[in-house]
């Protein structure tokens, strides 16, 4: 992948990582975790279309992570969706039936962020609660190197998708990414 990023191993730039990314990173084997780059960008370009296009990444080479709230009677349970950018989640069909959920909504930002310790704009698979499943779109999963949040607005790291796939929770959803007409 070529593109403007200044991309540095995660693990050396922890002022670049929300704290429970660094924590989950440093416990991962370091034949794992050396693979996983970051790189500081500017926080007002956080977002996937600006920062795509500021950056030179290819919509196709990043992902977004979505955090949805699973209902079913009265109890509320939370996922993430990774699903390339040029997708969008299949929240109330595929992510729905996947979780047993009577009703699947993206999850209100507030809380999100209350329960990651991480940024609105920054939201990324790596150090979500232990109890969260993630859901991985089989596209991501088998892509090279995908770029993805890092926990906070200033930056983002880029990951093999097959990492991706082996974090705790992780499942691999064919089709998960609908893509955007």
């Amino acid at each position: 992948m070529t593109t403007a990023l200044d991309l540095h191993p995660a693990l050396t730039r922890p002022e670049l990582l929300a704290e429970p990314v660094a924590r989950a990173l440093a416990g991962w084997p370091p034949a794992s975790a050396e693979p996983v780059k970051v790189a500081a960008i500017d926080p007002e370009l956080a977002d996937t279309a600006a920062f795509c296009d500021r950056y030179d990444v290819a919509p196709a080479d990043s992902a977004n992570c979505v955090v949805i709230a699973a209902k079913r009677g009265g109890t509320v349970g939370y996922a993430a969706c990774v699903i390339a950018a040029t997708t969008r989640a299949d929240v109330n069909g595929l992510v729905r039936r996947r979780l047993d959920a009577r009703k699947a909504s993206f999850a209100p930002v507030d809380m999100v962020l209350a329960a990651t310790g991480m940024e609105y704009g920054g939201i990324t698979p790596i150090g979500l609660p232990a109890d969260w499943p993630v859901l991985i779109d089989a596209a991501v999963a088998a892509h090279p190197g995908v770029v993805v949040g890092s926990g906070i607005r200033g930056s983002k790291l880029w990951v093999p998708g097959r990492l991706l796939a082996e974090l705790p929770g992780a499942e691999v959803v064919p089709d998960l990414g609908v893509p955007i007409a």
